[in-house]
């Protein structure tokens, strides 16, 4: 039994293992309306055993949208605790504003802030700048492709502690495929090399299926895979997850 827990934990583990890199895009909400618009939403778990779990995952996410500005703010926690310890206690916070200069063309600048004690992040803070390119707005297809640049801190759990700054791409392209009216797809891939060592680079893809059940809540899969050229002391190089859960739009 306590091998089936332990088992269990890693699987939970890796769910909230891949935080590196965190997926705005799939957070935007598409709409042709001005306004405000959001969703939460979240998860608890407690179960007892041989030892004690007990998990918990919070988001919440607001923008507001005019006919040529998006402001987007975005928040989640997670934390998890089993066997008499804390494995996990994560926290991420996202601020991006979308000025729209063409039909073609839009500015984004952002910043970030995080922590990730599974993969050993300390802190990260991010600030970045860059053009986005609509390439298809069209019912059925929504896509498109980000050329940012960011300058990164970042400063490890480790012993000593180690501390970074890097400027770094953050390309990515998005495509949202919505083949019926209560069915959305969404498939994002971010690539982030280091300016100055192309070899020291992340990628992560990742695949959402969002079905609305009604006008205003979904239920999502999300599909996580990241990769890491030089990832953090042990941590390894690929990480994935998979989650499913409810989300409620206002």
């Amino acid at each position: 039994m306590r091998k089936i827990v332990l088992i269990l934990l890693g699987l939970i583990i890796r769910v909230y293992a891949i935080g590196q890199i965190v997926n705005i895009e799939s957070r935007r909400i598409h709409t042709d309306t001005t306004g405000w618009a959001g969703s939460f939403g979240g998860n608890f778990n407690f179960s007892k055993n041989v030892d004690e779990i007990f998990s918990t995952s919070l988001f919440a996410h607001l923008q507001y949208k005019t006919s040529r500005n998006l402001y987007l703010i975005y928040g989640d926690y997670s934390f998890l605790k089993g066997a008499e310890k804390k494995l996990s206690d994560n926290a991420f916070f996202h601020l991006r504003y979308n000025r729209k200069l063409s039909g073609l063309v839009r500015w984004e600048v952002f910043t970030q802030l995080q922590n990730n004690k599974i993969t050993k992040i300390e802190k990260r803070f991010l600030a970045g700048t860059g053009p986005r390119f609509k390439v298809s707005g069209a019912d059925l297809v929504y896509i498109y492709i980000g050329v940012l640049a960011m300058f990164e801190h970042e400063r490890e759990l480790t012993d000593p502690a180690v501390s970074y700054n890097d400027i770094r791409n953050s390309d990515y392209i998005s495509i949202t495929f919505k083949p019926l009216s209560n069915l959305e797809l969404i498939s994002t891939t971010f690539y982030q090399p280091r300016m100055d060592k192309w070899s020291d680079y992340r990628i992560l893809n990742q695949e959402v299926v969002q079905l609305s059940i009604t006008q205003k809540l979904s239920l999502t899969v999300n599909w996580d895979f990241l990769y890491d050229r030089f990832p953090v002391a042990d941590i390894p190089r690929s990480t994935y997850s998979f989650a499913t859960g409810l989300k409620f739009a206002f």
